[in-house]
């Protein structure tokens, strides 16, 4: 499938104030009017145009919210402060007390804390199912169910969501799919395949260099002011509000997506396909051996390929910290969560981004001690870092000596 967002985000054309190349940002916390009508009619949402107080909009927002849409194939996106902060507004906006959300088992483990630990709160409850089945996902809805929620390629465990069997189904029941895309901007565009709300962290891939952290909800005109409105807005009474300077910062940054993708992709794709031939335990969307190969390749955008994220298992805990530490030493990437940097970055996520999941789940869920999230950089010689991480890993005895024979011919 071909993606036309690329197109769309080039097509953006802002002037600054001054004729500037880019749009001028608006540092300011709130804004003048010139009669008392026009505020009253701003703040009961009656006008267009005009701006009230940052914490429900600015210009600068805007212009990010007009990329993003345009990057999704939504009418229009909010942004807010933080991924967390679009994941909560969205749930709290579409949940009431008493009701209920069927959601994937693997996702990030803040929205997984979240959803078990504090929505009972609120007594909504929440049905962990394994997203790839549809049967199971099917027999989780109640009468009580609000949404489905899930994420395209899973976090930590890279599990394929089958967005258009996961969308008939809450089609059929009358209730929204929500899918955060935070792991394949670009690769997959769930719009396309019937999902009606897509969150990003645009703390990431968006952005690319770990220097901020926001988030944004990607929907219909009629949700996201929803999400807006002064009275009972989760986006804007929870105040999840994107600083406007950094709003400007990641609109620059989303100028350069589509080469970045493409890059992480291709590398990431060279270092799963050659490190699974040296027999270790590989998980990459890319790779056949993956159970969701085929439903990736039937909703991926192949321009931008299979994304940037693997996990490779290290056989213990103990073997994971030390290829960390080691390839950390040796320059190859940085030992740290997030993803979307220029430079590689791993983590082991059962200790670090899912430690929120209880280890009895994790181990039922299929996250291994020694698992190693790698989100793959912008290497220019991906073979020398191919090379580079497999000489640690026979210097610390993770892939046997016999392998050095394959090595020495490379």
């Amino acid at each position: 499938m071909d993606s036309k967002a690329p197109d769309n985000l080039q097509d953006l054309h802002y002037f600054g104030e001054y004729g500037g190349v880019n749009p001028s940002i608006s540092d300011s916390s709130t804004y003048t009017f010139l009669s008392a009508k026009t505020m009253f009619d701003t703040f009961e949402g009656n006008t267009e145009g005009c701006y009230l107080y940052s914490r429900h909009s600015s210009p600068s927002n805007l212009y990010l919210g007009e990329a993003l849409a345009a990057l999704e194939g939504t009418e229009t996106a909010n942004v807010t402060a933080s991924g967390m902060g679009a994941i909560t507004a969205v749930i709290l906006q579409l949940c009431d007390a008493g009701d209920h959300i069927v959601s994937s088992r693997t996702i990030y483990g803040g929205t997984y804390a979240f959803m078990k630990n504090f929505l009972k709160k609120f007594n909504i409850e929440i049905s962990f199912v394994d997203i790839t089945k549809s049967s199971t996902v099917a027999e989780a809805i109640t009468p009580k169910t609000k949404m489905i929620y899930c994420e395209s390629v899973s976090n930590p465990l890279l599990e394929i969501a089958d967005l258009e069997s996961l969308s008939s189904l809450a089609k059929n029941h009358h209730i929204p799919l929500v899918v955060d895309n935070t792991f394949s901007p670009l690769s997959i565009s769930p719009v396309n395949f019937g999902a009606d709300i897509v969150i990003h962290s645009l703390t990431k891939f968006i952005n690319g260099t770990s220097d901020c952290v926001a988030g944004a909800v990607c929907g219909t005109k009629e949700f996201c002011l929803s999400l807006k409105d002064v009275n009972n807005g989760a986006g804007m009474l929870l105040g999840s509000t994107l600083d406007s300077l950094r709003a400007a910062s990641i609109l620059k940054n989303m100028r350069t997506l589509h080469i970045r993708i493409k890059k992480h992709s291709e590398n990431a794709l060279y270092l799963a396909e050659n490190l699974e031939k040296d027999g270790l335990k590989v998980v990459y969307p890319g790779l056949k051996s993956h159970p969701g190969h085929e439903v990736m390749k039937k909703q991926y955008n192949a321009e931008f390929g299979y994304g940037g994220i693997m996990t490779l298992d290290a056989g213990s805990l103990e073997n994971a910290n030390a290829l960390m530490e080691l390839m950390q030493e040796r320059h190859l990437g940085y030992l740290a969560v997030s993803l979307g940097f220029y430079k590689t970055l791993f983590s082991a996520p059962g200790s670090s981004t899912s430690s929120e999941i209880p280890l009895e789940e994790q181990k039922e869920m299929g996250l291994s001690d020694g698992l190693i999230r790698f989100s793959i950089g912008l290497d220019n010689d991906i073979s020398r870092t191919y090379t580079s991480i497999k000489t640690c890993m026979l210097e610390l005895g993770i892939l046997k000596s016999n392998d050095q024979i394959h090595l020495n011919k490379i």
